[in-house]
């Protein structure tokens, strides 16, 4: 039984007349008439009382257009879910982000404004290191990551960046260093820092630490921790000194105070990284939001 079938029975049912549906549905009276029969044949009973000026439902008729009507609703909305999830506007998403990523105004403005413009498309969220995101990105167990480079861009992976943010340092409260507005790293020749360094021994503390370097001062660490928050935590419990993205002032633990760190170099970057081959409709209007973010 074919839909066009069923689609011809509701017409003619509405209509009543075999001339006037075939008018409605662009097709010669004849052919209506057969296709009718074809359909009665395949129910194995007749639909409609015949009468010299038109057709009328029977008992089995009337039963069987309630069905038919449904059916073809169920199909027609089936065709509109399929378009809307190709359009990006249902299903579900799987974002992963960095502990950072969620102290960026411009992030949770993203996906603020991603929920509001896709309220059916559910959203799932998933917390991990940056190089532990982008693994789990290349084996397509998330569909999207905010992160932090640096990473390779092999594999299939474009990033598109959201922000280039400047460091400041995390300092115990009433610490000597706290007097001054801006640090450099001069200033932290005998502080012990606190890293969160990768495994790969790549990232934006191991930038810093060049950087310092660079300048001169060769760091003291004192403690490392798993992510950006446990630093500040642990600068917090006066363990020493952080170097984090700005973003982080938003995290404010009793007994921490941020200062501006006088470098050009390194800006602690983040952005949005996705799989080229993995660009539906969803991750298409998450990367379009991003754009023009």
């Amino acid at each position: 039984m074919e839909l066009r079938h069923l689609r011809y029975f509701v017409v003619t049912a509405e209509a009543q007349h075999f001339t006037r549906a075939a008018e409605l549905l662009g097709m010669a009276q004849p052919p209506l008439s057969q296709q009718i029969r074809q359909l009665e044949q395949e129910v194995g009973t007749p639909l409609f009382d015949r009468t010299g000026r038109g057709v009328m439902l029977n008992d089995a008729g009337r039963a069987f257009l309630a069905c038919a009507q449904d059916i073809l609703h169920r199909a027609q909305a089936a065709v509109q879910t399929a378009q809307r999830a190709a359009r990006g506007e249902v299903g579900e998403l799987t974002l992963g982000f960095t502990e950072s990523a969620s102290f960026n105004g411009v992030v949770t403005a993203l996906i603020r404004q991603y929920r509001q413009q896709y309220p059916d498309v559910e959203m799932t969220l998933s917390q991990g290191d940056s190089e532990t995101l982008v693994a789990r990105l290349r084996e397509g167990a998330i569909d999207a990551a905010f992160v932090r480079p640096p990473f390779a861009l092999d594999g299939g992976l474009t990033f598109t960046q959201l922000a280039e943010e400047p460091l400041v340092v995390a300092l115990p409260l009433g610490h000597a260093l706290a007097r001054r507005k801006r640090l450099t790293p001069a200033d932290l020749t005998q502080e012990r820092f606190i890293l969160y360094s990768r495994k790969s021994g790549y990232g934006l503390s191991a930038d810093i630490m060049a950087a310092c370097r660079q300048h001169g001062l060769n760091p003291l660490i004192g403690q490392r921790a798993p992510q950006l928050s446990s630093a500040v935590n642990l600068v917090a419990a006066g363990m020493g000194v952080a170097v984090v993205p700005e973003s982080l002032r938003h995290l404010r633990p009793d007994g921490v105070v941020y200062r501006p760190f006088a470098l050009d170099w390194p800006r602690a970057v983040l952005g949005l990284a996705v799989r080229q081959d993995r660009l539906e409709g969803k991750v298409e209007n998450l990367l379009r939001l991003t754009r023009k973010a």
